[in-house]
Order: C-alpha cells, then sequence, then structure tokens
C-alpha cells in the first residue's frame, strides 16, 4: 500500500480518505455557517429594529385630522409585525405544499411497490400450486413467454408447455377476480 512520509510521520490511504472527510465536514459546517449569517442578515435587513415614527407637524391639527393622524401611525407601528407574520405564513405554506408533494411522491412508490409484491406473491402461490418440475415453466408462463419457448428452455414437450401457459393464465384470471 502506497505510504507517504512526512517529516517522521507516515501516511497511508486511509489516513488521507480521513483526512480528506475531516476537510469536508469542517468545509460544510463553515458554510452552513455562513448561510445562517446570511439568513439572520436578510431578516433583520426587512424588518427594522426600531419602527420609524411620524415625526408630528408643527402647527395644531383639527380634531379629525388628529385622530386620522393617530391612526396612521399605530397602522406603520403595526405594519413590521404585520409583514413578519406574513412571511411566517407564506414560508409555511411553501413547506407543507413542499411536505404534500413528498407525501404525493411516496404513495406512489408504495403503490409500485405493493404492485410488485402482490405480482411477487401470485408467482410464488403459482410456483408452489405446481409440481418442481414444472416450477420455472409457470414462472415462465406467468411471464408472459410463448409455449415453444418454454417448451426449449424447460425441456418439456410443447403440449406440456401450453397446458403450463393454460393453467397460468387460469390463476391470474381467478386471482384478478
Amino acid at each position: 500500500m502506497p505510504t507517504l512520509e512526512l517529516g517522521g510521520i507516515s501516511l497511508g490511504v486511509r489516513e488521507g480518505v480521513i483526512i480528506l472527510i475531516s476537510l469536508v465536514a469542517i468545509y460544510m459546517v463553515f458554510e452552513l455557517w455562513r448561510m445562517r449569517r446570511i439568513r439572520h442578515k436578510r431578516l433583520s435587513a426587512t424588518l427594522p429594529e426600531t419602527p420609524p415614527t411620524l415625526e408630528p407637524s408643527v402647527e395644531p391639527l383639527a380634531g379629525s385630522a388628529a385622530e386620522e393622524a393617530g391612526a396612521a401611525e399605530e397602522l406603520w407601528e403595526r405594519a413590521p409585525a404585520g409583514m413578519a407574520e406574513e412571511m411566517m405564513r407564506q414560508s409555511l405554506e411553501q413547506e407543507m405544499a413542499q411536505l404534500r408533494d413528498e407525501v404525493d411522491s411516496i404513495r406512489g412508490e408504495l403503490a409500485a411497490l405493493r404492485e410488485d409484491m402482490l405480482q411477487e406473491l401470485a408467482h410464488v402461490q403459482a410456483s408452489q400450486s405446481v409440481s418442481p418440475i414444472y416450477g420455472d415453466a409457470m414462472q415462465m408462463a406467468l411471464a408472459g413467454y410463448e409455449p415453444a419457448m418454454i417448451a426449449e428452455r424447460c425441456g418439456i414437450a410443447r403440449a406440456e408447455a401450453e397446458l403450463v401457459v393454460a393453467l397460468a393464465k387460469s390463476q391470474e384470471r381467478g386471482g384478478a377476480e
């Protein structure tokens, strides 16, 4: 096995692989830390720490105008909280849509696996109900091979192969009902 001598320390392939894995792990941790910092900066940039306030005008306001200004200031102060809630709601909706897509794909895979399992079960049941001599012929018949091919591959007469194909078809019809 090749080794590398550095300052009295011999490094083999195994040690080299361990060092590479360690470097990749350190790099991944560093990148995750950077992504978290960027995310934190983006969130702090979208949500100001202190909401801006409306400066009062110099001239006195009439009763209804003062109420409108107070209402506008109140809306201005509630806006960042509303934006944060809206962003959180949108984020949760996206995550829920992604989870629904994943569940749908898993359901599809599960249905395909269930179908494969049922086909395998039918093959096993068919091979158990047939003599061991004709087990391979039955498997081929269930797979859809022609009687001539079954007779040639299994070393049985063509008439026997036709009987096996007929038996396989009758079992498939009986299992499908």
